[in-house]
């Protein structure tokens, strides 16, 4: 009999878990209801929305000729002036900002003004982080750090303090080794580790089962960023790593003998996708 170890932390994290329960709760007071890009990086739940009525907007540009509505914000955040716009549009404006996100607004906002130069840590095209550096004063703007070669480029040629924070599903270990190149500069850093404490615990824990199983699945949505970083991290542990959406992707390799799999599962994954997985492989491995 195969072993499945499943990480308890596996699935819907706070923040996702909140803002599409907020759409949900939206689509049962009735009205016409869009979100302002996808509410999460889950394409089987975007889906499903969109079967109840829910349309996506692209861009802020596109709210101007929409049916007057509900516009709910994504779990991601919006920056400082598509917030303003949004106020101003007319429509009623429903914010589904993860709150750990919202912290992290006011903190960058807070310092920028305060003249400190503002470093993000993350994904620099990622929604979350496009919606961060939108907060700082526009007379003072951030800067995105992704990996050590821009760490190690960057030059402040002043003596303004640094305030750093971080993309909340960036791998944590990274972040440390990123935060330390800064420091070796003899740069005055102010650190805050605004990474979510769910987010660390997915990681270690996913990081913990991938050293002990023949194989190990991670499941989540390819545009899902800290689902990546969880595959990162699995694969490091075990070479035998599955990075799959649902189980129609799971390819089985017959002449494979597995004894114990590991399952994990990305932020933005629905409790029955997961559920789905592992009755899939107890059937068929």
């Amino acid at each position: 009999m195969i072993e499945i170890i499943t990480a308890e932390s596996a699935g819907f994290c706070f923040g996702v878990e909140r803002a599409v329960n907020t759409v949900y709760s939206e689509i049962e007071n009735g009205g016409k209801i869009y979100t302002l890009g996808p509410i999460i990086h889950n394409s089987e739940v975007v889906s499903d929305l969109e079967n109840k009525g829910v349309t996506v907007i692209g861009d802020i540009d596109d709210v101007a000729g929409l049916e007057k509505g509900t516009v709910i914000i994504r779990s991601h955040g919006v920056s400082k002036d598509v917030a303003k716009q949004l106020e101003e549009s007319g429509m009623k404006v429903v914010d589904a900002t993860c709150p750990f996100v919202k912290k992290i607004h006011s903190i960058v906002e807070s310092d920028s003004k305060k003249g400190n130069k503002i470093i993000v840590i993350g994904s620099r095209n990622h929604p979350e982080v496009c919606g961060i550096i939108g907060w700082c004063d526009p007379e003072n703007p951030a800067t995105v750090i992704e990996n050590e070669e821009e760490a190690n480029s960057f030059f402040l040629g002043d003596e303004r303090k640094i305030t750093v924070v971080s993309q909340t599903t960036f791998r944590l270990g990274k972040f440390k080794e990123l935060v330390e190149i800064l420091r070796n500069k003899g740069y005055n850093v102010n650190v805050v580790n605004t990474i979510c404490s769910a987010t660390s615990k997915r990681q270690e824990e996913a990081k913990k089962i991938a050293m002990s199983v023949d194989m190990m699945i991670v499941i989540g949505d390819s545009k899902s960023s800290n689902t990546q970083k969880l595959y990162e991290i699995c694969s490091r542990e075990c070479n035998c790593t599955k990075y799959v959406q649902t189980k129609d992707n799971l390819e089985i390799d017959p002449q494979r003998s597995l004894r114990r799999v590991g399952i994990t599962a990305g932020a933005s994954t629905p409790k029955n996708i997961i559920e789905e997985v592992q009755n899939y492989v107890r059937i068929n491995f």
